[in-house]
């Protein structure tokens, strides 16, 4: 698997950090109510999220414990992922698998000014996988945990680490024999 590195933007943390904590994140003029990320953040709600304009991300969220994702369901989850492909980030690897999924990519410049933050683009996907799967499922309520993980790709090794982790995911679940078998796992090719 060849890798453009002109299509790569792997950022470095700066040291200079503007820490957006509490309530005050929340307070947000107009629009969807998610800001661009103009410089380096970090909020919290169990875990820390750090974001850096420009950086790349390896994002894990999950299911609500003992909720699992039929086939169906995977497809959705991929297609919501998938959707913003291009117009608010760029996915590079990404696996449903049926109690989690596993993504890695990097957010777009918005049109303002700095980047599309990973809150944004993730309340919208599971927001609409969420609501499309319990509409077939004739079910209300979460689907999805509130919280995920997500950190910032400081390099090229941990890029390929990092795609190679989603890559062999669903072998080491023992969910197919070849990465290529596995309906939902993406990678771009380009």
């Amino acid at each position: 698997m060849r890798l453009a590195r002109a299509d790569l933007v792997l950022t470095h943390i700066s040291g200079q950090a503007e820490a957006v904590m509490g309530k005050d994140r929340f307070k947000r003029a107009g629009g969807t109510g998610f800001q661009p990320v103009q410089s380096f953040q970090i909020t919290s709600r169990n875990l820390p999220h750090w974001q850096e304009p420009g950086s790349v991300y390896f994002i894990t969220w999950r299911c609500r414990e003992g909720m699992f994702l039929a086939p169906e369901e995977r497809r959705i989850t991929m297609e919501a992922l998938r959707y913003w492909d291009g117009k608010k980030w760029n996915v590079y690897a990404a696996v449903v698998l049926p109690d989690h999924v596993h993504i890695l990519a990097q957010p777009l410049k918005k049109a303002e000014t700095g980047c599309f933050g990973l809150a944004e683009i993730l309340h919208s996907i599971k927001r609409f996988s969420a609501r499309k799967i319990n509409q077939d499922r004739g079910a209300q309520g979460s689907l999805w945990q509130d919280e995920r993980y997500d950190r910032i790709v400081r390099d090229e090794a941990e890029f390929l680490e990092k795609w190679q982790y989603i890559r062999n995911n669903p072998l080491k679940a023992g969910l197919t024999l070849y990465a290529e078998d596995y309906p939902w796992l993406y990678e771009k090719t380009d």
